[in-house]
C-alpha cells in the first residue's frame, strides 16, 4: 500500500522576481511528517530589468541585491532537491514556470507520483491554492494571506517566520515566509480525515486544475 503524504519530504518553494528580471529571492521549506524539517533562501542579483513596481511589493532593489549570485548558481541545490522529494508551491504555475525559464529540465529524478522514473520534469507539482479550491475549504479568496486568516494559521506563521526567516523578511512577499505560508496550508490538511491518508499523487491530483491532466494522473484507489 502506498505510503500517506505525510511519509515523504515535500518541498514548498517561493520566488520573488519575474520572467523579465528573473529570479531575485528563493525560499525553500521542506515539510516531512507534517511538520517543517528545513529551510533554505537566498538573495540572487536580476538578470534583466527590474521594474520600481516590483520593488514596491517585494522590497528588493538594487541596494539589497548588489553583490548577490544570480539564481542560476543554486543548480546543485534545486537539482538535488528535486531527486528528493516533489516540489509544492502556491499557485505552482508561477513557480514553475520561473523555474524552467532558468533550467528547462530537472537533473533525471524519480517519479513521485507513479513511483516510477526516471524524469527530468520539475513538476507535476502540488499546490496549495488548488488543495483549498477543493470542497469548500476556502472561504473566498484563494490568495495566501487570506487563507492563512480563514484557517487561523497567522500566529503560527508568525512563530515560524521568527525562528526561519531573516528578521527584514518575515512578511508576505518574501520568499521563504511565503513557502512557509503554503507548507503551513499543507500541513494543516492533514488534521482531517479525508486527506490524512492520502498519497503525494492523490495530492498532484488534487491539485491539477486541467480535466485532461487530472484524467492522466487520476489512480483508482482515491477516495
Amino acid at each position: 500500500m502506498a505510503r500517506p503524504w505525510t511519509e515523504s519530504p515535500i518541498h514548498f518553494i517561493d520566488f520573488e522576481g519575474s520572467l523579465g528580471s528573473g529570479i531575485v529571492e528563493f525560499g525553500v521549506v521542506t515539510l516531512y511528517g507534517g511538520k517543517v524539517s528545513a529551510t533554505r533562501s537566498g538573495i540572487c542579483a536580476p538578470t534583466g530589468f527590474l521594474p520600481p513596481e516590483d520593488t514596491a511589493v517585494h522590497g528588493l532593489g538594487s541596494a539589497q541585491l548588489a553583490g548577490h549570485p544570480p539564481f542560476r548558481s543554486e543548480w546543485e541545490y534545486f537539482a538535488g532537491l528535486r531527486q528528493t522529494g516533489p516540489f509544492a508551491a502556491h499557485f505552482a504555475g508561477v513557480e514553475n514556470s520561473l523555474l524552467k525559464n532558468v533550467w528547462p529540465f530537472a537533473r533525471p529524478s524519480p517519479d513521485f507520483v507513479h513511483g516510477s522514473g526516471p524524469t527530468v520534469e520539475w513538476g507535476p507539482w502540488i499546490d496549495s491554492a488548488r488543495l483549498y479550491a477543493q470542497d469548500g475549504l476556502a472561504a473566498g479568496s484563494l490568495r495566501l494571506a487570506a487563507l492563512i486568516e480563514t484557517v487561523e494559521l497567522q500566529p503560527e506563521l508568525n512563530r515560524l517566520a521568527a525562528l526561519h526567516c531573516p528578521a527584514e523578511r518575515r512578511h508576505y512577499h518574501a520568499a521563504l515566509y511565503d513557502a512557509l505560508a503554503s507548507a503551513l496550508l499543507v500541513s494543516a490538511l492533514a488534521r482531517l480525515p479525508k486527506y490524512a491518508q492520502l498519497t503525494v499523487g492523490h495530492l498532484v491530483l488534487l491539485s491539477t486544475a486541467d480535466p485532461d491532466k487530472r484524467e492522466a494522473l487520476i489512480q483508482p484507489e482515491l477516495f
